[in-house]
């Protein structure tokens, strides 16, 4: 058994770290997210809260929906009220030199209150629609950091109020030439428009969809509070609070330096970075030392975090349809189970950061990824991938519609089951490319193992036909090696898949091994008449058979690697003895031994047992429970004193786990049996 060698972090490790650093640095969104919590129906509990700027206030889906019914379109002017304007004139008229006409003052000053007190614009008039009937026309006007709404006809025209004036003085004084007075002392010009068009305010309020429905109601300035604490989150105040939150997260973003929200972003991915290598090391670091698989991870999660971050940067309501719970499928297919869930953690945590209903996102396609897992082990084949689509489906419904019950979602619900609808399905279009990234990686994926351990693959098929013993003798290893892999958590279906192949270069010659014997069918034996020598080159050359049909046959060196390993660099022990004990020369044995290679992973160690379990306990005679737990111990034993073991990946507790499991096995398989009485 091969010493653990201490961890250090190389290149290949390091670069690949650096290179999802760097990635998540970069994508990472270069706005602020609104950093206040609330829900509607429950008290405000964080400080007051004041706007920083001024916003329209956002409709509701359903406040638009019941427009939409009503079918209006008006657009309505916003324009602001000018304070400076009506100071400077009320300043000019109080200051104005009237001389014996200081009577008409009081009057004029009284008069223009009054006036701007409707507003003026200029005598282009109100900006309205052509078709908008001017007499029932309104507009909203922007004063004290309120915005109120008035009706259009209400306004004077920058000429109508000039007029307004004249006439409310002259009825005061009519023995004076008012409007003489008026134009030798510029009163006139003191009359300004006190309300300008907002033309970016109205095309953001007003900005319409082709019914030309206005998707605000209201306006809400800088300044202006729009929540306290302890105050009840009722739904106009929920309506602000989500309209500040769009309109912060949109355009106000972050406020500080530009350089600190740099640092803020890398030292988050650098968070993230740390975490994905801790998940790795503590799960399983041997995974570090195969860099196609480290590189697989590495891709797995810079796919998912991308995917998250454009959709939410680009149409965050899409976020439904990202079909995420194929990461856990693009796992299940490599690695194990142990794997998939903290890898997933990992990988959505964006979603958890940065994306709004975060939370509720976050632990829905967690759980669906687990469910897509458990289902896609029973339902993977062809059509069937189809029923775990709608397993997943299923898991994200109901876990959207405990959030939604508890008021922690309030999207549209019939668009979010429709999303999550489209992108369950869109886990079956997207599963086929595991088969590229199989290609890319060198790697072999569960799907490709469950197709060898199909019986009815040709190669097996023709194993069965040309060595039934051999088919037979791999059937039983594969059971008993499934067992061992499962006992102590190692790769049970690719150790099925090694028991299934690592024998057929028998297919070669058939006769030669004694399970197949009865195929010459005359009595004779095939080792009859050879030396010891000639009989192990013959038995020995199966494993360089077996390696070129599984070339031929395009086998993935995952597999085939079972071939070369299965006898190791042990002897053909019995031609061996046979040599030896007819005075064979000790030091001309080097034809006896198989030229592979020592088992290097715990896969293989149960393949090399399991397949000397197998075959040597065909000669036991007794069938009890220490006959079985001896011959176990001696099998295991025997390896370990040739050296066989000295390279492998495997414990000794997961060794003594592996003989118990054999030993149970084999007296399930070899139990006394019951003798029926013959009948008369």
């Amino acid at each position: 058994m091969a010493k653990p060698r201490p961890f250090t972090i190389k290149y290949t490790v390091a670069v690949p770290l650096v290179l999802v650093f760097v990635f998540l640095t970069i994508i990472f969104p270069r706005s602020a997210k609104f950093a206040y919590d609330y829900k509607k129906g429950s008290p405000w509990t964080h400080d007051q809260l004041k706007a920083e700027f001024d916003f329209p206030i956002l409709k509701t889906d359903e406040q638009l929906r019941e427009e939409r019914s009503r079918n209006k379109s008006a657009v309505i002017p916003y324009y602001r009220f000018r304070q400076d304007v009506v100071d400077n004139s009320m300043r000019a008229a109080g200051s104005v030199e009237l001389d014996e006409y200081s009577s008409l003052r009081p009057h004029l000053i009284s008069a223009l209150s009054s006036i701007y007190s409707h507003g003026v614009v200029s005598d282009e008039g109100v900006k309205l629609d052509k078709d908008e009937d001017p007499s029932t026309a309104v507009m909203y006007i922007h004063k004290d950091k309120r915005a109120s709404k008035k009706p259009a006809s209400e306004v004077y025209k920058e000429s109508d109020a000039r007029a307004k004036l004249l006439s409310e003085v002259s009825a005061k004084h009519p023995r004076v030439n008012v409007d003489s007075v008026f134009r030798s002392k510029g009163i006139y010009e003191m009359v300004s428009p006190n309300l300008d068009y907002d033309s970016k305010t109205t095309e953001l309020v007003n900005a319409e969809s082709t019914s030309r429905l206005s998707t605000t109601q209201g306006f809400v300035s800088a300044g202006q509070v729009i929540v306290s604490e302890g105050e009840i989150v009722t739904s106009e105040v929920a309506q602000m609070l989500d309209s500040y939150k769009v309109e912060y997260e949109n355009n106000m973003g972050y406020g500080g330096p530009r350089v600190m929200f740099w640092i803020g972003n890398a030292l988050l991915a650098l968070v993230l970075t740390v975490l994905f290598f801790l998940v790795i090391y503590f799960l399983n670091k041997r995974i570090f030392l195969d860099v196609r698989k480290f590189w697989y991870l590495v891709l797995i999660l810079l796919i998912s975090v991308f995917a998250i971050m454009a959709v939410n940067k680009f149409a965050p309501k899409f976020l439904y349809m990202v079909p995420l719970t194929l990461t856990a499928l693009y796992l299940e297919a490599f690695f194990k189970n142990k794997m998939i869930l903290p890898i997933c953690v990992v990988a959505f945590m964006p979603l958890l950061i940065f994306a709004q209903n975060g939370v509720p996102l976050y632990v829905m396609f967690t759980v669906a990824s687990v469910v897509a897992v458990f289902a896609f082990k029973y339902f993977n084949q062809g059509w069937q991938q189809f029923i775990t689509a709608a397993i997943v489906f299923v898991s994200l419904i109901i876990t959207y519609f405990s959030f939604r019950f508890i008021g922690m979602i309030s999207d549209d619900t019939y668009k979010a089951v429709l999303y999550m609808f489209i992108g369950s399905m869109l886990n079956v279009a997207g599963y086929p490319l595991i088969y590229l990234f199989e290609k890319m990686f060198g790697l072999v994926s569960s799907s490709r193992l469950r197709e060898l351990c199909d019986t009815n693959n040709p190669l097996l098929r023709e194993l069965e036909r040309k060595a039934p013993g051999t088919f037979q003798h791999s059937l039983q290893v594969m059971n008993m090696a499934d067992a061992a892999a499962r006992a102590i958590d190692a790769n049970a279906l690719l150790i099925r898949a090694g028991a299934l192949y690592h024998d057929i270069g028998k297919m070669a010659n058939p006769s030669c091994f004694i399970e197949n014997d009865s195929l010459s069918g005359n009595g004779s034996h095939y080792h009859d008449g050879l030396s010891p020598k000639e009989s192990a080159v013959a038995i020995i050359k199966h494993v360089a058979d077996g390696l070129e049909l599984a070339k031929e046959h395009n086998l993935p060196d995952l597999v085939t690697e079972f071939i070369r390993t299965h006898h190791g660099t042990s002897n053909t022990g019995y031609f061996y003895s046979k040599y030896l004990s007819e005075g064979g020369d000790p030091n001309d044995v080097d034809c006896f031994y198989y030229k592979g290679k020592k088992p290097h992973t715990k896969e293989q160690v149960i393949l090399m047992i399991c397949d000397s379990v197998e075959a040597a306990s065909r000669t036991l005679k007794d069938n009890s429970q220490e006959t079985f737990s001896e011959f176990v111990e001696n099998i295991v034993e025997g390896k370990i004193i040739i050296g066989q073991l000295d390279e492998a990946d495997i414990s000794i507790k997961q060794l003594n786990t592996v003989k118990e499991v054999l030993k149970g096995y084999l007296s399930q398989l070899y139990h006394d049996r019951v003798v029926y009485p013959g009948s008369n």
